[in-house]
C-alpha cells in the first residue's frame, strides 16, 4: 500500500511536467503535512521555489500545477492560498479505503523497502571486566530501536557488539589478580562481576603508580597477544564472567546482540599496516606509523596524525576500528555501517573513515555513518552519579525503574480497592519500569542530553510509555467488555468517518509509513516516539467525543475498526521501541 503522501507527491510531479515541461521532472514538490490541519492536510510550497526559475509569480504557478494536479481520486479540490501554498485536504472515501487495506493487512499496510540493504548497527560495546552502568543506557536501547526499525523495513540487519575485550587493561588486570586472587585465573565465576569490576580498579591504581607493576602488565599483554595458553585461559575466563552478567541485562531489556569485540579484529591488524602501507599511506613519525590526516590539525597547525602501530610495535582503537570497517565491507559485505556512540567519539570515527576511504576500502555506494547521543544527567543538571558520586550501574537503574512502578501500581490498587495477583503485579511492574525507562531516552532527541527523572518517565500523563500503554489498555477494555473479536469485524462494513476526531484520527494512523521511512532515513527514534504519543491523544479524544460499544450501525463497527488499528499501530510502534504491550494496567 503506497501511503497517501507518496501518491500525491507522484501526482505532484506528473502535474509540473505536463504545466512546465519535462526538464522539471524529478522536481521535489515540497510536500508535507501542514503544520496547522484547519487549513489542510498537506501543503506545498514548491511554487514558490520554482518562481526564480520560471520567471513567473509565485501565485500564478501554483495556479498553473492546480490546473494539471489530477487528484479527484484521493482529495477534495486543491487550494491556493497566500503567495502560492498548495493546501490539499484528503477525501474521507479515500482515507476509509485505506483504512480498510489497513486493517486486513498483516504489516498494516506498510511497505518495505524496494532495495534492500545489508546493514550492521554497531551498538552497546561494554568494556570486559566492568560492569554496564548508565553510559551504556543510551547506545543500548537506541541502537536496538534503530536495528528493529531497519529489519521491520525489510533490511537484512547485522546487530554487532563491539565489546573491548582486548589490550592493556587485560594485561593490568591479570597481573593484579594473579597476585590478589589467583584463582579467578582458573576457576569459571570464582568472582562476580561487581567484585571484578573492584578488582579493576585497584589494578588501574597499581598501573598509574607501580612502574615495575605496569612493565609486569604490558609483559602480560604480550603474553595474551602471543597466545600464551595460562594468559589466554585467564583472558578466557574473565570475558566469559563480563558476558553473563552482560547477559542477564540484555535479557531484561529484550535486547539481542551478536559479540563481536576488539579480540576478533586483532589477528587482522598486521594485515590493515600492510595495505596502508601498500597505499602509500603511512609515515614513520617519532618511530611510530601514522597516516597524517587532511582537515584535521594540531596545536601549531601542523597535519594531525592517526597513529596506526605505536612506537613499540603495538596497535590501538584506531587500528583495531579500520580493521573493522574493512571486515564489514569486504567480508560482511554492507551498504550501511551504523556506529551508536557518544556524541564525543564523533572525531575519531571521521578520521578512521578518512583513512579507509583514501585506502580505497569504502566503495561509492557504502555509507558509515554516526549516530551521536548526550549523556543523561541527573536533576540537579550533571552527570547522573549515585549520591556518593560513583556512576550509576545500569541494573541499578533498572531495578529501581522496575521497583517505582510496583509502587506506584500497587498505590494505584488500592486506591481503586482492587485486588490482583502476585504474577499479575511483577509482569506489569516490569513492563511498565522498563518501558518507561527506554522511552524517556527515545523520546528525547538523541543528540541531546537528557535529565533523567523516575517520576515524570513514570507518569500516566504526558509523552511517557505509560500513557500509550494505557491508551492500548484501553481498547483491550473495549473488546473485553463488548465481547469484541477485533480479528473477525466485519471486513464488509462501511467505515464512517463524521466527527472531527473520527478524521483527525483516520489521518494520523495514515502517516505511520511516512514517520518509518522517516527514522529509517535519518535514524532519530524519537520521531517515532513523537507520533505515538500524538496518536494516543487523538485516540483518547475519539474516544472521549464518540461512543463507541453504544453507537448505533454502521458506526459502532466503524469505530471498533478504528480502535482496532489504533491499538495495533500502537503494538507495532511500541514493538519498534523495544516495549511489549499490556492488556491490562
Amino acid at each position: 500500500m503506497k501511503s497517501t503522501l507518496t501518491t500525491l507527491k507522484t501526482r505532484f510531479n506528473q502535474a509540473l511536467v505536463a504545466a512546465f515541461g519535462a526538464e522539471l521532472e524529478g522536481t521535489d514538490p515540497m510536500l508535507v503535512p501542514a503544520s496547522n490541519p484547519k487549513f489542510a492536510d498537506y501543503q506545498s510550497n514548491v511554487a514558490m521555489s520554482l518562481s526564480k526559475r520560471l520567471g513567473q509569480n509565485p501565485r500564478a504557478i501554483a495556479d498553473q500545477i492546480v490546473a494539471h494536479l489530477e487528484v479527484a481520486d484521493l482529495c477534495e479540490p486543491p487550494t491556493v492560498a497566500g503567495p502560492g501554498f498548495i493546501n490539499l485536504f484528503v477525501q474521507p472515501s479515500y482515507l476509509a479505503a485505506q483504512l480498510r487495506a489497513m486493517q486486513t493487512s498483516d504489516r498494516l499496510g506498510l511497505p518495505q523497502a524496494k532495495h534492500p540493504q545489508k546493514i550492521i548497527v554497531d551498538f552497546s560495546s561494554p568494556n570486559i571486566a566492568k560492569e554496564m552502568h548508565v553510559g551504556h543506557l543510551r547506545s543500548t536501547i537506541i541502537g536496538d530501536s534503530i536495528a528493529r526499525v531497519l529489519e521491520f523495513q525489510g533490511h537484512d540487519v547485522l546487530r554487532l557488539n563491539h565489546v573491548g575485550d582486548w589490550g592493556t587493561q587485560f594485561g593490568m588486570l591479570i597481573t593484579y589478580l594473579r597476585e590478589a586472587y589467583p584463582e579467578a585465573l582458573t576457576t569459571a565465576n570464582a568472582l562476580a562481576l561487581g567484585d571484578l569490576t573492584t578488582f579493576y580498579k585497584q589494578a588501574k591504581a597499581r598501573f598509574d603508580e607501580d612502574e615495575d607493576f605496569r612493565e609486569r602488565s604490558r609483559l602480560e599483554v604480550v603474553a595474551l597477544q602471543s597466545g600464551n595458553e595460562d594468559t589466554l585461559k585467564a583472558w578466557s575466563l574473565l570475558c566469559e564472567q563480563s558476558r553473563i552478567a552482560f547477559q542477564e541485562i540484555y535479557d531484561l531489556l529484550d535486547i539481542r546482540i551478536t559479540e563481536r569485540g576488539e579480540s576478533f579484529y586483532n589477528p587482522l591488524l598486521p594485515s590493515v599496516v600492510t595495505d596502508l602501507e601498500a597505499a602509500g599511506l603511512l609515515v614513520e613519525d617519532n618511530g611510530a606509523k601514522v597516516v597524517f590526516l587532511e582537515g584535521f590539525t594540531n596545536k601549531e597547525g601542523n597535519p594531525l596524525p592517526l597513529i596506526v602501530q605505536k612506537s613499540d610495535g603495538g596497535y590501538n582503537y584506531a587500528t583495531t576500528d579500520l580493521a573493522a570497517v574493512r571486515y564489514r565491507i569486504q567480508q560482511d559485505h554492507c551498504d550501511r555501517i551504523i556506529y551508536v556512540t557518544d556524541a564525543g567519539q564523533a572525531n575519531h570515527f571521521a578520521q578512521v573513515w578518512q583513512v579507509a576511504r583514501r585506502a580505497g576500502w569504502v566503495p561509492d555506494h557504502v555509507e558509515l555513518v554516526h549516530v551521536p547521543f548526550g549523556v543523561v544527567q541527573g536533576e540537579d543538571g550533571k552527570k547522573f552519579k549515585t549520591r556518593s558520586g560513583d556512576t550509576v550501574r545500569l541494573r541499578d537503574l533498572l531495578d529501581e525503574a522496575i521497583a517505582r512502578a510496583r509502587a506506584d501500581l500497587e498505590a494505584r490498587l488500592k486506591e481503586e480497592g482492587r485486588t490482583e495477583s502476585e504474577e499479575f503485579i511483577q509482569q506489569v511492574s516490569r513492563v511498565v519500569g522498563l518501558a518507561a525507562v527506554k522511552y524517556a531516552d527515545l523520546s528525547q532527541n538523541r543528540t541531546s542530553n537528557y535529565i533523567f527523572s523516575y517520576d515524570k518517565m513514570l507518569a500516566l500523563q504526558g509523552n511517557t510509555a505509560p500513557y500509550m500503554l494505557y491508551a492500548y489498555v484501553r481498547v483491550q477494555g473495549i473488546s473485553r467488555k463488548g465481547g469484541i473479536d477485533f480479528e473477525h469485524l466485519g471486513a464488509d462494513s462501511p467505515l464512517v468517518l463524521e466527527d472531527e476526531t473520527e478524521l483527525t484520527l483516520a489521518k494520523s494512523l495514515l502517516q505511520f509509513d511516512e514517520i518509518l521511512a522517516a527514522v529509517e532515513a535519518d535514524l532519530f527514534p524519537n520521531r517515532l516516539c513523537q507520533y505515538l504519543f500524538e496518536l494516543s491523544q487523538k485516540f483518547n479524544q475519539f474516544y472521549d467525543r464518540c461512543p463507541v460499544l453504544q453507537a448505533e450501525e454502521p458506526l459502532r463497527t466503524s469505530r471498533l475498526v478504528l480502535a482496532d488499528l489504533t491499538a495495533r499501530t500502537l503494538k507495532l510502534g511500541l514493538s519498534l521501541l523495544g516495549i511489549p504491550v499490556l492488556e491490562r494496567m
